[in-house]
């Protein structure tokens, strides 16, 4: 804002500035100005009214501008508040996330830092433990001697010690006596008994080293270290994995930073800049252009408004309108809808009564048929009952005996409880699916739901077709009641058709019986033989059908049990392809994981390989460095040779051999030369033991510091420096060796003829030494090709990877570059999108207004029509008066009018056209705006989709470096989570905790390979999503259900407040119209104006919030009415089903017997209903528990990356009370459960009584059969109940496995529904513009077409129900009538046995109370056997699952079981790598032992170099001593000498061969020791792994056994059962047999019974022929019954289609009567506006006719009082011209005689013109006299002057005011401004209103005098403020003065410039002439 401010404040200085500057040129120009218009005279007079209206319509030009700048300056300041949020909202959003991410650093230095401290401690404690390790592998083999040899090594090192300065005195002495011989000798023996000591003590060494190491155990430290050494590994790649993870991350969000805050301050200062401009522009323009009333717009917007609001009420009226047609419409349709439903329930009542009729018939017909089969049948289903009572009390014991030994099996084996805890656990999880199946339906109800209140909504929002929307309705309601109709006429005419059938089959049936009749009846005629033939016939037929029956029964019931089987099986094949398909997954992600396992490994060794090749490379360079200074420095090119080409040295020795046999010179250099190569191969040696040092440490490093191989490169650089430097030490040591080589070189030159035998031996020593060498520079040469070929390797490696990541960093470039283009076409396209919107918003701005304004334009036309037709009438009244005077101004204004109405008429036609044009350009514009939203909302989504997948990619890359690290991590857990997992296997919570680690391991596994996401774990989330979704969505619908409540009964409460916003909204329209009352009365008072303004948009304001809460409250009843009407529907379809519900109950109440035995059945239904509720209970709460348990799992149990700490506080104390409540409902159910149990024990016993009762009655049974069989009756009849029951609810077990089909299926619609809504949702606005078009076509059948559907499978699945309910009603009738009928006969033929009959009343009570306790007992015996039979298919299905999960168990087996051998290979090969170490660790140290040897050889040489030199110098001094007398002993001595030193030479080479032998063989003993320690660390990890493949083989034959010992009590219990069942065989068969002997007795009272039975045959065969009559009678009846229903079923159809067409027809016309009525309106409106408007305009017009007439006679009173003045005045002027001719002033002839000679001589010509002009002389005569003045001189000029004064005419010329005339101003010309000033008048100018100027026309020629300069003035007042005065404007009559000055008005400006005052009498100037000056006008004022 500062910057702002100071720009503005610069911009106002500079204009200032500027302003100031130019004022002085800007009063020149006006200076000039006047003149030249002063000059112009009166000839532009006229044009000031012009001049007016020109300003006045740019000022109404400036101010629309400005208008329009200050909306686009408030949109502007809008945008900029927005941009400025969004700013403020990503500036804290960027700081939130650079706070999160500092956080983040924050927490990872930390971590690092704690990482390297642990890191630097492991170091040391590897350190530590390798020193130790050292030290103990050191340690065996030096303690020993100190115990065994003390004193001897101790003394024999002291005397070494002491004498060996002796042996050097030997040799350099200078007395040479035999005495130092013979010690020298002794010396020797000496040191050759010590040399046996030490070999002695060697081999002691060696076997104690030997026993140590046996003894010794240092095992568990090897495997301590690794570990160790393997944590380092692990903590650094962890610690150079997270520092590349951070600096990624950094580098990432540094870019993304910079890019947003670049992105944003660049559009804040383009914005600022923008906004800058604009506000200049404003600044400008509102200075410009301020301050001007608006006075008539405000009028013109309130006359709108007061229109608008008219309009809008008359809208709201017809609306009401309609609204009222349209709800008598649907009354009527509700009264013929009601009409109909009678019509339909009567055709039903009708159909139901011929049902009966027929049902009736049927039965009497199948009563003859059926009793002969039933008393046949009585006997064997007495038999199967008795038999089947039997077998279900012993599987009742059979199943207390189950329950039982479960129980005690449950006690004693503890085990057993986890497997029923698993049933538990799959129970509920069948629960759960159970409940999401449910949840899933219901989700479907509710988007049904939601989609119907969607479209509810959206065709509640088109308010325009609101009406249509209702016909729609009442159309819907039609097609339904068609639809109900059309299915009542099918039910009819399959009824009719059934009975048709049936009719059919009586009438075969009875003709079939006549035919039989005639036949019997002649067959009786001829002999009773053939009747028992045909009644053993009969009885043989209907043994076969009722075997035929028991077959189809037996089948039905095998088919039954099939399909049953047939959906267990397929319920089991899909669980064990869903297993198989889980066991294939997890087998294909541990082979993944084994991949990657294995690849990682061969990735990690290739790595190493390339360090090492790395390292070799750099040391190779290194030694080459070496070699080079080495070259450079070298003296002898042998040196030099064998330095370039390690190759050549063989050649190069076979050479040297050559020139050896040659010369022994050269033999001798070559020796000395191989002592150099010595040298130089011990200080390779030294370095290449340096390197292998740090190659061990490398390899070891590297494993760890793949990543950070570049700071390794660089700690190689300065190692390499530092090499250099160690290097150049070196160069020099060799230096000073080199020298010192020379120093020898010479003095061995000297003694070389002395050493011939010394040097031949050493010759051959150097000879195998150089032999030796060659052989390990061949080692080394290959040793270096591997190197270099792993150094290939890693680099071709390195440069993979490199490119791996190069790739990477391309495609995350790639990715950002494309974001950037996304981001940047979305902020263009956004851009574009804000333009076109602005632009359309700007169109529609404008097509409103217009359409505002037409709207107005047809209120005021429609005002004006009504006051026309107003004024026609009174016209027409006043006509049809008789007046004598007629006016004839009423004919002409009836004729104007009517003129006036054509061309409103005609107008109104092209405003209708341009109506409809910009309703199409508006719809145009809509649908343009819902194209552009929609491809804005794709292009959002596309961006959001490519943010999710960046955001994707970002996640799986830092999974994928999760994953890499915590892969090895898992490599090491697994081997112990498979060991521990069949321990855990036994507490189901621990089993989820490993399947969730299954799940991590797998989803990494995934994202590692192919970075895809585990399916299994997605859709868990996502259930576990739906199921959180489903108890927040039941949450909802219960607030919602309160809250519709608490809105129904706010309803009344809103429609009253909605009553009280009308009437304030009346109130204000009342006074808006008094305010336009006052404004049109009162005329254009502009405080008035302003006041009425505000109060205007004060009520404008107060009207858009009242309609804005009439629209909420419109909406909220909408949603009400929908909500209510929802639930309306809800409740109806309630009460439906309760009414079905007691229909059914009804029909279920009649078809039991009337006797009442069913109680008892009933209320056992109710008790297993009861029970079955309390248990759904029961699963329920286990299934929220459940739930619960997963929720607390997952949050516990999920990964450590996402956060999850674990379960609140506040959830755990939910959890606790769901816990307790839980418990207590248990301890509920148990207490119910021991009451049942109870309950069961005493029925049990009761049962057991009854059963003896009933043994000691079945004697007194048998005697009465009769009663017997019908009760056998009754009970089959129950029996056929049960299993038809049974058989309903097979079926309905077959729907459930159909609907568990079906779930998948209803997921799908789910998402199909979800994409409608979204699809709903999403476009409401395109729907209703298509709704508009389409919705009478397509409503009524698009509303509901699945429930049409589902509606006719209702009605189809209600038929059959019905078809099954009569024939089972049919059944039961004949039946009863068969038992009436059969007790009749008994109670006939029986009659002699009355006495009986009360024994058997009593006894068949007795037995009927028995009977019923029986069928209860039989009801709960067969509920517990379901009971059972469903416990064993349970029990069956965990069978199945456990074999199932044991068959997961063995493959998880098998694959820990791979993944160890993979681990065992794993260890091989690092073994492998570390015995590879070990051996270089060798060689490294043979290598270090024969350096020291060389050393030490070289030492003695150097010494025996010394010894020599000093020999020599006593042999010289010797001989030049002795040379006298004493050769011979001298030879002697030196002979004896040479063969000492021989002696000593190969005693020294014996003690070095000893030495040798002793370092190689301790260095043996230190590789078999490590070589001993590796094997038994071997023989410890074996034994470990045989440990622990023992114990799994004994857990694995644990589990066997256990399982074989659970099958062995299977396999115990089947055979129990098998037993149990044969001895039930046994009984039934017995059973069989007494009820087959009874079955024989019953037979032999059946033949007697048949001989009655024939006699009762006679009497049927007399009623089926009336029988028979009145089926024919029936039928006639029924055919007419058709005949009759066939007619008024086509009257209905013809009422139907009539009334259709009649509600169409009346459709139609309402539709054109509403169109004809709205073009009426519309007529009228338009009509009414014009007839408005021009009212207005005459008004107008008339008021300013009188103002102007007002004007014209003030003006003409002024006019007259002027002419006065002027006439006075010149009458005046003409007097002081008489009275003053010929006078002159003595004073003023002085003062201009004075003046003369006061003036400059250059103006003195001006001044005589001057007083020429004065005097009265011609301008001509002065001119010449001033020429001839010129001539004589001034003297001359003045004497004639004064000598002639008056006769001369002086003449005179006026003067022109220049720019220079300011300054030298005579005193004449001060002298005449003067007197013009002291002239001019005082007084200011008078003013007049601003309201009576009325700018319409120009004003006459006559009155330009006053009228324009009132004008003038007003508009001086109106343009500028007091003080400045325009004077382009001022009139010619305001005469200014003409003398022209430099400035007008001012007060700098001259006072000649200033108007006279109107005081003055103004009049038209008179002309002068040229030759007039300012003389003249002196002379008028001296006059004067």
């Amino acid at each position: 804002m500062s910057s702002w401010l100071g720009g503005i404040g610069s911009g106002l200085g500079q204009s200032l500035g500027q302003v100031s500057g130019s004022l002085s040129s800007f009063t020149g120009q006006i200076s000039n100005f006047t003149k030249d218009m002063l000059l112009e005279g009166v000839e532009e007079v006229g044009d000031a009214a012009t001049e007016l209206q020109v300003s006045n319509s740019k000022l109404a030009e400036v101010e629309s501008a400005f208008g329009a700048q200050k909306s686009e300056y408030e949109r502007l300041r809008k945008l900029h508040a927005e941009l400025e949020e969004k700013l403020e909202a990503a500036e804290i959003q960027i700081k939130r996330q650079s706070a999160e991410y500092r956080t983040l650093l924050q927490q990872k230095d930390v971590e690092i830092s704690h990482l390297k401290a642990r890191q630097s401690g492991l170091q040391e404690e590897v350190q530590k433990l390798q020193q130790s390790a050292q030290s103990a592998s050191a340690g065996p083999a030096m303690l020993p001697v100190t115990t065994t040899s003390s004193s001897t090594t101790s003394s024999s090192a002291s005397s070494f010690l002491l004498r060996h300065p002796g042996s050097h005195q030997g040799f350099h002495g200078e007395e040479m006596d035999l005495s130092d011989v013979i010690w020298s000798q002794q010396e020797i023996n000496r040191l050759s008994t010590e040399v046996m000591r030490l070999e002695s003590e060697v081999a002691h060494w060696r076997r104690m080293s030997q026993a140590s190491t046996a003894t010794g155990a240092g095992n568990g430290d090897h495997s301590e270290i690794l570990k160790l050494q393997r944590t380092i590994k692990e903590l650094r790649d962890e610690m150079s994995r997270e520092v590349d993870e951070h600096q990624h991350e950094l580098a990432a969000l540094q870019d993304a930073q910079r890019q947003k805050l670049a992105d944003v301050t660049r559009r804040h200062r383009q914005e600022l800049a923008e906004y800058e401009e604009r506000i200049e522009e404003l600044e400008e323009q509102i200075q410009s252009g301020g301050g001007q009333p608006t006075s008539v717009s405000d009028t013109s917007k309130l006359h709108e408004l007061h229109e608008t609001i008219q309009s809008l009420q008359e809208a709201a009226e017809q609306r009401e309108k309609q609204l009222a047609e349209l709800s008598a419409s649907l009354e009527e349709a509700q009264k013929i809808q009601a009409s109909l439903q009678l019509e339909k329930d009567d055709a039903q009542q009708e159909n139901t009564g011929l049902l009966q009729n027929y049902t009736r018939l049927q039965a009497s017909v199948a009563e003859l048929q059926t009793r002969v089969q039933e008393q046949e049948g009585k006997a064997l289903q007495k038999a199967q009952l008795d038999h089947e009572i039997q077998m279900l009390r012993n599987s009742l014991a059979a199943a207390e005996k189950e329950i039982e030994r479960l129980k005690n099996l449950d006690e004693a084996e503890p085990k057993e409880e986890v497997e029923h805890a698993d049933i538990l656990e799959l129970n509920t999880i069948i629960g759960a699916l159970r409940q999401e199946k449910e949840d899933l339906e219901q989700e479907k109800l509710n988007l049904q739901e939601r989609l119907k209140v969607a479209e509810e909504q959206l065709v509640s929002r088109n308010e325009a077709e609101s009406d249509l929307e209702s016909l729609d309705d009442l159309k819907a309601e039609l097609g339904r009641r068609e639809k109900a109709l059309r299915a009542t006429e099918e039910e009819r005419d399959t009824l009719m058709s059934e009975l048709e059938e049936l009719d059919r089959q009586n009438q075969e049936a009875t003709q079939h019986m006549i035919s039989v009749k005639e036949q019997l009846s002649g067959q009786l005629k001829e002999a009773e033989t053939e009747l028992k033939r045909m009644t053993a016939e009969l009885n043989t037929s209907s043994d076969q059908k009722r075997a035929l029956e028991q077959e189809l029964e037996s089948q039905k019931e095998k088919m039954s049990q099939s399909a049953f089987t047939l959906n267990e099986l397929h319920m089991g094949k899909q669980q064990l392809e869903r297993t198989v398909k889980e066991l294939k997954d997890k087998l294909g992600h541990a082979q993944e994981q084994s991949r990657d396992a294995r690849r990682e490994v061969s990735e990690l060794k290739k790595s190493l390989q390339e360090k090492e090749e790395l390292l070799s490379a750099a040391k190779a360079k290194l030694y080459e460095g070496g070699a080079r200074a080495s070259e450079a420095q070298g003296t002898n090119e042998a040196l030099a040779e064998k330095e370039r080409e390690l190759s050549d040295l063989r050649r190069e020795l076979d050479e040297m051999r050559r020139s050896h046999e040659k010369v022994m010179s050269e033999d001798y250099e070559l020796k000395v030369e191989n002592r150099r190569f010595k040298a130089d191969n011990e200080q390779t040696l030294g370095k290449v033991e340096e390197l292998t040092r740090q190659l061990k440490e490398s390899q070891g490093v590297l494993n760890r510091v793949v990543r950070e191989k570049d700071t390794r490169i660089e700690a190689l650089k300065l190692e390499k420096y530092q090499l250099e430097g160690e290097l150049t030490q070196a160069e020099n040591k060799l230096k000073e060796q080199v020298k010192q080589y020379q120093q020898t070189i010479e003095e061995l030159t000297r003694a070389r003829s002395m050493d011939a035998s010394a040097l031949q031996t050493e010759h051959e020593r150097a000879i195998k030494l150089n032999q030796e060498k060659d052989m390990e520079i061949a080692q080394l040469k290959r040793d270096v090709e591997q190197v270099a070929a792993d150094h290939r390797d890693t680099n071709e490696m390195l440069s993979i990877t490199v490119a791996g990541q190069k790739q990477l960093t391309d495609l995350l470039q790639e990715k950002d570059v494309f974001m950037d283009t996304l981001k940047q076409n979305a902020a263009d396209l956004q851009t574009e999108l804000d333009n076109k919107v602005s632009v359309f918003t700007k169109e529609v701005e404008t097509l409103k207004q217009s359409l505002d304004e037409k709207d107005k334009q047809l209120g005021g036309m429609k005002e004006e029509n009504s006051h026309l037709k107003e004024e026609i009438d009174r016209l027409r009244d006043q006509q049809s008066r008789p007046q004598p005077l007629a006016e004839p101004r009423t004919l002409d204004i009836i004729t104007e009018l009517e003129t006036e109405i054509t061309q409103l008429k005609s107008s109104r036609n092209a405003l209708e056209e341009e109506v409809q044009t910009l309703r199409r350009t508006t719809e145009e514009q809509q649908a343009s705006l819902l194209l552009s939203q929609q491809s804005l909302q794709a292009q959002q989504s596309e961006i959001e989709q490519a943010r999710a997948h960046h955001q994707q990619t970002t996640l799986n890359y830092d999974r994928l470096i999760q994953a890499r690290d915590e892969e090895i991590t898992r490599l090491q857990q697994t081997v112990e989570q498979l060991s521990e997992s069949q321990s855990r296997a036994n507490s189901p919570s621990v089993q989820g905790e490993v399947i969730l680690q299954e799940e991590k391991t797998q989803t990494l596994n995934q994202e590692n390979g192919n970075e895809k996401h585990d399916l299994s774990k997605v859709d868990i989330e996502r259930l576990v999503r739906g199921i959180k979704e489903k108890e927040t969505e039941i949450t909802q619908l219960n607030e919602k259900n309160l809250s519709l409540t608490r809105q129904l009964d706010q309803l009344v409460v809103s429609r009253d407040e909605v009553g009280k916003l009308s009437q304030m909204i009346m109130q204000k329209d009342l006074e808006i119209q008094a305010l336009h009352a006052r404004v049109s009365m009162g005329g254009g008072h502009s405080q008035d104006v302003m006041f009425l303004q505000q109060q205007l948009q004060a009520y404008a304001v107060e009207r858009e919030q009242v309609i804005a809460v009439l629209n909420e409250k419109t909406r909220e009843n909408s949603q009400l009415r929908s909500d209510y009407h929802r639930l309306m529907d809800i409740m109806a379809g309630k009460e439906a089903a309760l009414l079905k519900l007691q229909q059914e109950n009804q029909r279920l109440s009649n078809m039991s017997d009337p006797s009442g035995s069913q109680e008892m059945f009933k209320e056992t239904i109710q008790n297993l209903s009861r029970i079955i509720r309390e248990k759904d209970i029961e699963i329920d709460a286990l299934t929220q528990k459940c739930q619960t348990l997963v929720t607390v799992l997952q949050s516990s149990g999920g990964e450590p990356g996402a956060g999850s700490g674990g379960v609140s506080s506040n959830q755990f104390e939910e959890l606790l009370q769901e816990r307790d409540t839980l418990k207590q409902q248990v301890k509920k159910m148990e207490e119910w459960k021991q009451q049942v149990i109870t309950t069961v024990k005493n029925m049990q016993h009761e049962s057991a009584q009854l059963h003896e009762e009933l043994i000691k009655l079945q004697s007194q049974v048998s005697a009465d059969s009769d009663c017997s069989s019908k009760l056998s009756v009754d009970y089959a009849r129950l029996v056929q109940n049960y299993e038809q029951k049974e058989r309903r609810l097979g079926s309905l077990s077959l729907e459930l496995a159909q609907v568990q089909q079906t779930i998948t299926q209803l997921s799908s619609t789910k998402d199909v529904l979800l994409g409608k809504l979204d699809s709903v949702t999403q476009t409401p606005e395109v729907i209703a513009t298509q709704c508009s078009g389409s919705s009478l076509s397509t409503d009524a059948p698009s509303h509901q077409p699945d429930s049409a559907v589902k509606d006719e499978k209702i009605q189809q699945e209600v038929v059959q129900l019905k078809a099954q309910l009569t024939e089972k009603e049919n059944t039961i009738r004949t039946l009863q009538e068969n038992n009436h009928r059969l007790s009749n006969s008994a109670s006939a033929s029986e009659s002699e046995q009355r006495s009986q009959a009360e024994e058997a009343r009593q006894v068949r009570e007795r037995l009927e109370a028995l009977q019923r306790s029986v069928r209860e007992k039989d009801l709960l015996i067969k509920s517990k056997g379901d009971q059972l039979v469903q416990v064993s298919e349970a029990l069956r299905n965990r069978e199945n699952d456990n074999e199932v999960l044991k068959q997961a168990v063995t493959n998880l087996k098998e694959r820990a079981l791979i993944l160890e051998m993979d681990v065992k290979k794993l260890k091989e090969e690092n073994e492998l790598v570390a015995a590879r170490s070990r051996e270089k660790e060798s060689e490294f140290r043979a290598l270090q032992e024969t350096n020291m040897q060389v050393s030490l050889l070289l030492r003695e040489k150097e010494f025996e170099l010394s010894a020599m030199s000093e020999k020599a110098a006593t042999v010289e001094k010797l001989l030049k001593d002795k040379e006298q007398g004493k050769s011979g002993e001298l030879n002697q001595l030196l002979n004896e000498v040479k063969s000492m030193q021989d002696k000593a030479v190969a005693f020294q080479q014996e003690r070095d061969q000893v030495m040798m032998a002793l370092k190689q063989k301790q260095m043996e003993t230190t590789a078999l020791q490590t070589e001993l320690q590796h094997v038994r660390d071997k023989e410890h990890r074996l034994n470990l792994e045989l440990e622990r493949l023992r114990n799994h083989l004994l857990e694995i034959e644990d589990s066997y056994t256990r399982e074989a010992l659970a099958a062995e009590d299977r396999e115990t219990e089947l055979r129990r059962k098998v037993a149990l069942l044969d001895d039930r065989l046994t009984t039934s068969s017995s059973a069989v047999e007494s009820a087959s002997q009874q079955a024989s007795m019953q037979v032999e009272s059946l033949q007697e019974q048949l001989i009655g039975v024939v006699k009762q045959r006679d009497d049927a065969l007399a009623q089926l022929r009336t029988s028979q009559e009145q089926v024919n009678q029936y039928a006639v009846s029924l055919s007419n019954l058709q005949m009759v229903l066939e007619q008024f079923q086509q009257e209905e159809k013809a009422m139907y289609s009539a009334e259709l067409e009649k509600h169409k027809k009346e459709k139609e016309e309402w539709k054109r009567k509403a169109l004809k009525l709205e073009d009426q309106a519309s007529a009228l409106q338009m009509n009414l506006d014009e007839a408005n408007a021009a009212l207005d305009s005459a008004s107008r017009l008339t008021d300013q006719l009188d103002l102007k007439e007002e004007q014209i006679e003030e003006l003409k009173k002024q006019v007259d009082v002027r002419q006065e003045m002027l006439e006075e005045a010149q009458r005046k002027l003409m007097n002081l011209l008489n009275s003053t001719e010929g006078k002159i002033d003595k004073v003023l002839m002085r003062n201009l005689f004075l003046g003369y000679f006061h003036s400059p001589k250059t103006k003195r010509a001006d001044v005589l013109r001057l007083m020429g002009s004065v005097l009265g002389l011609n301008r001509e005569d002065v001119e010449k006299m001033l020429e001839e003045d010129r001539g004589h001189g001034v003297t001359g000029w003045v004497s004639s002057w004064l000598g002639s004064r008056g006769a001369q005419s002086v003449p005179n010329t006026p003067q022109r005011p220049t720019s220079g005339q300011g300054l030298n101003s005579s005193f004449s010309e001060m002298f005449v401004k003067f007197l013009e000033i002291e002239s001019t008048p005082s007084l200011p100018a008078p003013k007049l209103p601003v309201h009576d100027i009325k700018p319409l026309s120009a004003p006459p020629a006559g009155r330009t005098s006053s009228g324009t300069s009132s004008m003038a003035a007003g508009a001086s007042v109106s343009l500028k403020r007091a003080g400045d005065s325009n004077p382009f404007l001022a009139p010619r009559s305001a005469a200014v003065p003409l003398l022209a000055g430099s400035s007008s008005g001012g007060p700098g400006g001259h006072l000649l410039m200033k108007p006279i005052s109107d005081t003055l009498p103004t009049f038209t100037p008179v002309p002068v002439s040229a030759e007039a000056s300012g003389g003249a006008v002196l002379k008028d004022l001296l006059k004067q």
